[in-house]
């Protein structure tokens, strides 16, 4: 694949996955607002974890079906409405719509682009393309927590969403201009027939559902911090605004390196290793993080620990599952992100109940718990005398 297309697609991938984030440094902004209390406002991105669950479901299966080009570009146009609804929302109800709107859209963008990503790219190359593209999903994230703190601090929250409305529309020319008018590998089946076929993979490839289940776990961890890290960091003594707050997304711009360098070591067989390091330091970050009220340097280092772990296991999880079959890789990709939307909604809905409850401290409880089920679950599952990298269309003999 040409450099200038990977990029595309990375690009693509980063301004997508972004509206899902947005609003996670803006609880605060965005409760004082519609009179939602620290409990209660989780459910803002509940019901974008709603949208996301709804659009790998029923949307991005479409891409094993439908012309890839133009679904992505009709999928942004929606998305720019839907961006301007959240922007102009009048009371709570519309703005939980609006954003389980922009779940759902955002979503099903970000990983329809990645599965176009692993159906463009030649088999030998497919982690390395995959890992550039979850690259720009990982700078996505920290645009999203980072620029939106700042448009928030100087022009208010509803800000954020015209700005990505703006460019989401500029993207939209971009991928009609640099998408190949070319015809991909598609199911031949009918629309329900195809998401029958979700199920039935699950059912069928071990690799899936195992690698869907750490992911599951491993999203439970990270949604609950970074739904939580708002609350302790905007109240006393800390009082930090939205700018200094999104900043600390900043610090896992490691995670990007880490996302490319796991798809190569996931091409050359040495997936279950960089499994079995990724959740190691994904237990070990709770460490630092649960020293917020002592020290924000501890803080900074517990968010690198936390995203470089996170970007190593979900590179390494897409490119083994993406070896199952060109035919489905839309399927696949939906069906395993269903384990991560199922994760980031408990995480976050669990994560401001327990610290109106029980504080920072009960917060890192439950994400080091998340962490080592995740372990543990990897343990029990390792298969013994099996490369980790399982041959095309041969996933069925693995487990995991």
């Amino acid at each position: 694949m040409p450099g200038w297309r990977v990029l595309l697609l990375a690009v693509a991938c980063a301004l997508s996955v972004a509206n899902v984030y947005y609003a996670q440094p803006l609880l605060d902004a965005m409760g004082r607002e519609f009179g939602l209390d620290e409990a209660a406002v989780g459910m803002v991105v509940t019901a974008t974890q709603i949208g996301c669950a709804v659009a790998l479901l029923l949307v991005v299966p479409l891409g094993d079906l439908l012309d890839r080009r133009r679904l992505m570009i009709g999928q942004l146009v929606l998305l720019m409405l839907a961006l301007a609804a959240v922007a102009s929302a009048s009371g709570a109800g519309w703005l939980l719509a609006g954003m389980a709107a922009l779940g759902l859209l955002g979503t099903a963008m970000a990983q329809g682009l990645l599965a176009l990503s692993a159906a463009l790219a030649a088999p030998g190359e497919r982690g390395r393309v995959v890992g550039a593209a979850q690259g720009g999903v990982v700078i996505g994230l920290l645009l999203a927590r980072t620029l939106s703190g700042a448009l928030a601090d100087l022009w208010g929250w509803r800000a954020v969403y015209l700005m990505s409305a703006a460019l989401s529309a500029l993207l939209a020319v971009a991928l009609a201009l640099g998408l190949p008018r070319r015809r991909l590998p598609s199911a031949g089946m009918g629309y329900g027939a195809l998401l029958r076929s979700m199920y039935a993979l699950v059912l069928t490839e071990p690799v899936l559902r195992v690698r869907g289940m750490i992911a599951l776990l491993m999203f439970a961890a990270v949604s609950v911090f970074w739904t939580a890290l708002v609350l302790p960091l905007s109240a006393p003594p800390h009082a930090l605004s939205h700018t200094a707050i999104g900043a600390f997304g900043l610090v896992g711009v490691a995670g990007v390196l880490m996302a490319a360098r796991a798809g190569r070591l996931a091409d050359g067989g040495q997936g279950q290793r960089t499994t079995g390091a990724g959740l190691v330091l994904l237990c070990l970050s709770w460490i630092p993080l649960a020293l917020l009220d002592w020290s924000l340097w501890a803080l900074a280092l517990g968010v690198l620990l936390l995203d470089v772990a996170l970007q190593a296991l979900h590179v390494t999880n897409q490119a083994m599952i993406f070896s199952i079959g060109a035919q489905a890789h839309s399927r696949l990709v939906g069906a395993y992100m269903l384990f991560y939307a199922a994760g980031s909604g408990l995480g976050a809905i669990a994560a401001t109940t327990v610290y109106a409850h029980a504080g920072w401290p009960g917060v890192c409880a439950l994400g080091a718990g998340f962490s080592a089920a995740a372990l543990l679950f990897w343990l029990a599952t390792l298969p013994r005398g099996v490369a980790a990298k399982p041959r095309e269309g041969q996933c069925q003999n693995a487990a995991g």
